[in-house]
């Protein structure tokens, strides 16, 4: 039997939205139905949702009970962008739950997907962006629960800059946070990261991935990392309503190429996530996000057992990880 990508999903990931709201909330079944029957080399495995000890590790209890009640104000649900509901911390327990779990299959499989994930911009006592709660952070919190000299790179190519994840772990020198995003776009007042590498509006899709492969493979290079969190995001597509970015469909699959294969050579196990998507086209944000699950299930199956990534663990700090600066590319 040949070996399958394994990918945490839910069916309660959909929550549904008022009509005309801008977050693709279909997006998540849309996506596995394709992975399904376009028959994609994955193995689909349903989550149950994070415990409330799990989340408590990055975000306040003041703000669960708010999400549990419904006692958000007016500006806080304003600034997150989702009506609050009673499923709402439910839908987004899973969807924490399933990172969780696909960062420890990674660490001893070589790579794992969230069907869904990367929830960037949620702070510990709040949410922004469409963003409820912060799932990469939960996890990494998760990790250094059971281990604690863990190495975790955070790999950020969604088209906005992951302002709640840099925040969280801005002392955290464990922690890598590296973005590629719009200088200018969402949101409005940056968190610096390890390596941010801001770009021009409209990038074009060369000048994108000029800039990825300047910056990415020499951070990878430089941090020991023992995994890769990798924010994939659909948004950088030509035709997506919120990303400011000119990549076509063809380079967004030269970009997970890239991505993939730069983990996969320094035997670094892969974690990959959704991140944001809001293609003008109905249906098209799943299908990018079904083609980078596809690609990264099609590698890591014509790989094999004996050829997965799995890096043994790094050794604990003992000073500093050699690692660049923040900067921005105008």
């Amino acid at each position: 039997m040949s070996l399958r990508l394994r990918c945490f999903y839910h069916p309660d990931f959909f929550l549904p939205l008022p009509p005309g709201h801008p977050f693709p909330m279909e997006k998540f079944p849309q996506a596995r139905d394709l992975l399904i029957a376009e028959n994609a080399p994955v193995e689909i495995t349903v989550t149950a949702p994070a415990p409330t000890r799990q989340l408590l590790r990055v975000h306040t209890s003041e703000y669960l009970r708010k999400l549990a009640h419904g006692t958000l104000d007016r500006t806080e649900v304003h600034k997150l962008g989702l009506p609050w509901h009673p499923r709402l911390l439910h839908r987004s327990a899973l969807e924490t739950a399933a990172t969780v779990a696909a960062c420890h299959h990674a660490l001893s499989q070589g790579m794992a997907a969230n069907l869904a994930g990367g929830t960037h911009h949620a702070f510990p006592d709040r949410g922004l962006g469409y963003c409820v709660l912060n799932d990469v952070a939960v996890a990494i919190r998760d990790l250094h629960a059971k281990d604690a000299s863990l190495r975790i790179f955070v790999a950020d190519t969604d088209a906005h800059q992951g302002n709640g994840t840099h925040a969280i772990f801005r002392d955290d020198r464990r922690v890598f946070t590296y973005s590629i995003h719009g200088d200018r776009n969402y949101p409005s007042a940056k968190e610096p990261g390890t390596l941010d590498v801001g770009l021009v509006r409209e990038v074009s899709g060369p000048d994108y991935l000029a800039a990825l492969d300047e910056t990415l493979p020499a951070a990878l290079d430089r941090f020991p990392a023992d995994l890769v969190v990798w924010i994939s995001g659909a948004d950088p597509h030509a035709d997506d309503r919120f990303g400011q970015m000119k990549l076509s469909t063809e380079q967004m699959l030269e970009r997970d190429r890239l991505v993939i294969h730069w983990s996969r050579t320094r035997r670094l196990p892969l974690v990959i996530l959704y991140g944001g998507g809001y293609h003008r086209v109905p249906g098209m944000t799943a299908r990018l996000h079904a083609n980078t699950i596809t690609l990264a299930a099609t590698l890591f199956s014509s790989a094999g057992r004996n050829k997965r990534a799995v890096r043994p663990p790094a050794s604990p700090p003992t000073g500093a990880p050699g690692v660049p600066p923040s900067r921005s590319l105008a």
